[in-house]
Formats: C-alpha cells, structure tokens, sequence
C-alpha cells in the first residue's frame, strides 16, 4: 500500500538534524507497517497530480494556523475534499486533524485556553491514551460527519474518525521524547508559559502510546475502503 504524505511544515532545523523533518517521522512511525511512501511538501506548493497517486493519504502537521491565509491553504482543502468524495483513506495530525476538519465544515481556532504540550491523557473507547502533544489551536466545532475518538477536559475534540473514510488526531503520536524537548529548547522558550514548559520537561522519560497508535493507523489505513461517492 502506498501512503502519500502531504507535508504542511518543516521541522526546526535542530529537529531536522537528527529526527528528519516531519515526513520522516512518520516513515519512522509507520516503519513496520510495510507501507511504501512519497513526500509532496504542499507547504512549499508542490501538490500531488490526482488522488489516485496514492493508495491512502497523511496529512502532517505544521507551524502555521489551519485558518492563515496562505496560499497553500485552499489548495490543500480542495485537495482534501476530492480524497474524501473518492472514498481513499485519509490520517491528519496536529494541523493535519484541524485542515481536515476545516475542509470538511469544521471549525479551527487559536484556543483560548492556551497551549497544550507535553504528554496529555485521553479518553477513548479503546481505554486511557496518553500521546505527545504540542498545539495551541484547537477544532472547536467538529464537521458532521465525524465522531470524537478521543477527548479531555483540555482538548474534547482530540481525535475524530469520519468511519472508514478519515482518522484525525490532535496530538502527535510520530513525536518521541527527543523531539519534544527540541520543541520546548527551541520553539517553547518566550513563547509557552515556563510553568508549562517544566511540566513537559517532567513528562520527557515518562511513557507514551506512540505503538498503539501506529497500529491502530496502520490498520485505519488496512481497513478502509475506496468508496466511489459524489463530490462535496
């Protein structure tokens, strides 16, 4: 199965050296599942031909706000309406889940409470969830399609699932401790509130779900089906 990676950021160049950029990550995550990959950095405006170049979608996260205008925005939405009305699966992250939901009649926004980072607990009918996360907006209207898997008092839209068509989620489960902690040294500084950034600091050895959650994508992406349906 082929996996098309829409890149939607870079990574900070002290990430990059070590850990790849965000696409690598993913690869990484994914790295048992046997998928093959292409990286289009639709970030940068290269944008796949057609939705059948890949057999399934991920949509990866980024520094920028669902709701900017920047030109690769609308695009990208369009780009995600078409995978959507062909029925190919489709898995967002971070800013992957808020475009998603955006695309699809949802509504993103710079959260008013503040940032989330570091790990955060879920609940989710498969049990407790515990993921990386690094995020300050928020899908606060979800579309009507999708139904929450995951939530918290924090972030109650923390994943959706669109049935066999789309799986989103908030947090990052591609982000190992390492990463994070670039985050807090290099974009967290000046920015998040020090009380926060110690807390993520506290959390760093501690584990994460990052396993279970690249199974349960990999069988997203195994189960699904193509659905021929009519356009949004």
């Amino acid at each position: 199965m082929k996996i098309g990676i829409l890149q939607c950021g870079h990574a900070p160049s002290q990430i990059m050296s070590e850990q790849g950029d965000y696409s690598d990550m993913f690869e990484v995550f994914l790295a048992k599942s046997g998928f093959s990959f292409q990286t289009f950095d639709v970030v940068d405006m290269i944008f796949p031909e057609a939705v059948e170049q890949a057999d399934g979608w991920l949509i990866t996260g980024s520094k920028h706000g669902a709701y900017e205008d920047l030109p690769f925005i609308p695009p990208l939405e369009d780009f995600i309406r078409q995978i959507y009305a062909t029925g190919r699966p489709m898995v967002g992250v971070c800013f992957g889940h808020q475009i998603v939901a955006q695309a699809l009649g949802g509504k993103v926004e710079k959260f008013q409470g503040g940032w989330g980072i570091g790990r955060h607990d879920y609940t989710t009918p498969d049990g407790p969830l515990t993921l990386n996360a690094w995020h300050q907006d928020q899908v606060v209207e979800k579309p009507l399609d999708a139904e929450v898997y995951a939530g918290n008092d924090f972030c109650a839209n923390a994943a959706l699932s669109y049935g066999q068509r789309a799986f989103t989620i908030q947090p990052h489960p591609e982000f190992n401790a390492d990463v994070i902690e670039c985050l807090i040294d290099y974009r967290g500084l000046g920015i998040i509130p020090e009380n926060q950034l110690q807390e993520a600091r506290d959390g760093l050895p501690k584990p994460v779900d990052n396993p279970f959650m690249a199974q349960k994508i990999t069988q997203f992406f195994r189960d699904a089906q193509t659905v021929t349906d009519t356009p949004l």
